[in-house]
């Protein structure tokens, strides 16, 4: 009998006109690990919220249908009783953050569970230990980075022991060596514990060889339900589904009998293939070498981040000396040094709490160094407001909430211009960017009804209305699907070519790799390297991307793209054809 039973499920949010869940039907084993796929705004976290109890009594609406956890009627099961059958870990962490301190936040589920003083010590211990959260028991939940603020949402459900857990897009905001932790946790509790997990995720190439049961969502309906991961690969290769994680994609055109999904199992097949291994193969040499990163800034940084190729003309960013020191006496940055010239696209990387979102605050005036300078067009930043840097220098922050304040989607972009004084023609732009970014369906849409990745989408329309020189984004690809962050970085690498400078900071080592021109590397508040993509993704560990996961120590240089592995691989067929 099925653990959790879904009966031609239905949901409307309120005054919606299409429904966000269309007539679901859907079971579920005690003990699977479950990854749930779809675009933004399919309908995957509105599932996950009914099966958590949430519809319709936390978000209004309309619901039909029926759930059933352990062959009862979720609805009948009362509140105090589901929370300890069910836990769950929004997109959006800050929307779970109640209390003052780290500790306080981690024992309210327990304590209002009624757990004994002991049993809550020991608990916070494990959870504690677990995601490395001891250093910052007694630290304001306000002041973490994003990150940290995501680790502590999923300690304090954990402490209370589910027996089901659901996590929408719980490593969004984590660094590759916290996301594969916090994975690897999951992982243990689902295979040693029996614990039943449901997984929303957008970067594949964490969890996709996990799941027991895979499910794609389109337009509020399960369109694939599969309990084999190679049969899934199978049917999303011939559809050309962009739900595959990136070694899936690779080998997808070459043939193979069985097309890996780890990067073990390609390395594998990479050692031990035959010529009749990549037998029928539908890639073609030519398209393929002519197939390849041409993002390259064309410039060359010596160890003190000098350009020797720069023309001085063109240098929009200096950061000098910069350092920072909060109120609490937390010293967030300490000595660095960044110039960014017209047309640079930096990816900024690092591990949570680097001080990557505070050097961000101070390159655009919300924060002032406490040591050092940060010059814009040869200016200070700090001998201008923030609003009149704000034609010139766009920002978008981790939570795309704090951009959204009124009726509609198109009202919110067109707010960027008037309140700019931009001309009133480049209202028509307004179109244009919809467009571009996937939005213009949702133009008379509640920007604050939409799903974390469509309102990330909105954020960022608001800030490249006003055309800036500057465009510095903090975690952008955040909620996105594998097309919209295709799109995304097509849009950046336009405004790179036409000019702007991009400063990005994203744990997406993948998104990095496909779109960026440089990588600088931060920890400890101090940016510790800086270099072209090919020279820091393909030298580091954990900060690099599958694809030359695959190919390390096999070839002497360096892949770091699909496009580039696509070219290695068709090398390796075409060798063996000889």
């Amino acid at each position: 009998m099925a653990y959790i039973k879904v009966e031609n499920l239905t949901y409307y949010y309120p005054e919606a006109e299409k429904p966000a869940l269309d007539n679901v039907n859907l079971q579920l084993n005690r003990g699977e690990f479950v990854l749930v796929l779809g675009r933004s705004g399919c309908g995957k976290s509105t599932l996950v919220r009914a099966i958590a109890g949430l519809l319709p009594d936390f978000y209004g609406g309309k619901l039909g249908g029926s759930i059933y956890l352990d062959n009862q009627e979720i609805r009948t099961i009362k509140r105090e009783v589901l929370v300890q059958k069910v836990g769950m870990v929004f997109q959006d962490p800050e929307s779970q953050l109640i209390m003052s301190n780290v500790e306080q936040e981690l024992v309210l589920g327990m304590e209002n569970l009624g757990l004994s003083v002991g049993l809550m010590q020991r608990r916070l211990m494990e959870v504690g230990a677990a995601l490395v959260l001891h250093p910052y028991l007694q630290d304001d939940v306000t002041e973490l980075s994003g990150g940290l603020k995501q680790k502590v949402v999923l300690a304090s459900i954990l402490a209370m022991q589910p027996e089901i857990l659901i996590l929408d897009e719980p490593t969004s905001q984590l660094d590759p060596v916290a996301g594969e932790e916090i994975l690897t946790i999951v992982r243990r509790l689902n295979e040693e514990q029996g614990m039943t997990v449901i997984l929303i995720e957008q970067r594949l190439e964490r969890c996709f060889h996990l799941a027991d049961r895979i499910l794609l969502m389109e337009q509020g309906r399960i369109v694939q339900n599969q309990t084999d991961a190679g049969a899934f690969v199978q049917w999303a290769t011939k559809e050309k589904s962009p739900f595959l994680p990136p070694i899936p994609k690779l080998f997808a055109g070459s043939s193979c009998a069985r097309i890996p999904l780890t990067v073990k199992e390609g390395r594998q097949l990479l050692e031990k293939s035959s010529p009749h291994t990549f037998q029928n193969s539908s890639y073609n040499l030519s398209e393929t070498c002519n197939t390849g990163d041409t993002n390259d800034s064309g410039k060359t940084r010596n160890a003190l981040d000098t350009c020797d190729t720069c023309d001085p003309c063109d240098l929009l960013l200096q950061v000098k000396n910069v350092g920072y020191i909060y109120e609490n006496g937390v010293e967030a940055l300490k000595g660095n040094n960044l110039k960014l010239y017209k047309g640079d696209f930096l990816v900024l990387m690092g591990e949570n709490a680097a001080g990557k979102t505070t050097l961000l605050k101070n390159i655009r005036g919300l924060l002032h160094p406490t040591t050092g300078t940060v010059h814009f067009l040869g200016q200070e930043i700090r001998e201008k407001s923030v609003e009149e840097w704000a034609g010139e220098i766009g920002y978008l922050s981790q939570n795309p909430n704090d951009y959204l304040f009124l009726p509609t989607v198109r009202d919110e972009i067109v707010f960027t211009l008037k309140n700019l004084q931009l001309p009133q023609e480049e209202e028509t732009s307004v179109d244009i960017l919809l467009e571009k970014l996937g939005l213009h369906g949702l133009a008379q849409s509640y920007a604050r009804d939409l799903s974390s990745g469509e309102r990330q989408r909105v954020a960022l329309a608001s800030i490249l209305a006003a055309d800036p020189q500057l465009i510095i984004l903090d975690e952008p690809t955040r909620g996105l699907d594998y097309d919209m962050k295709a799109q995304l970085g097509e849009i950046l690498q336009k405004l790179q070519q036409e000019g702007r400078a991009i400063l990005l900071v994203t744990h997406d080592v993948e998104f990095a790799a496909e779109y960026a021109a440089e990588i600088a590397l931060m920890t400890q508040g101090t940016i510790i390297a800086r270099g072209n993509k090919e020279e820091i993704l393909s030298d580091s560990i954990f900060y690099t991307p599958q694809v030359a996961k695959l190919f390390q120590n096999l070839i002497d240089e360096p892949v770091i793209t699909l496009a580039q592995g696509k070219l290695m691989l068709m090398k390796k067929i075409f060798q063996n054809s000889l």
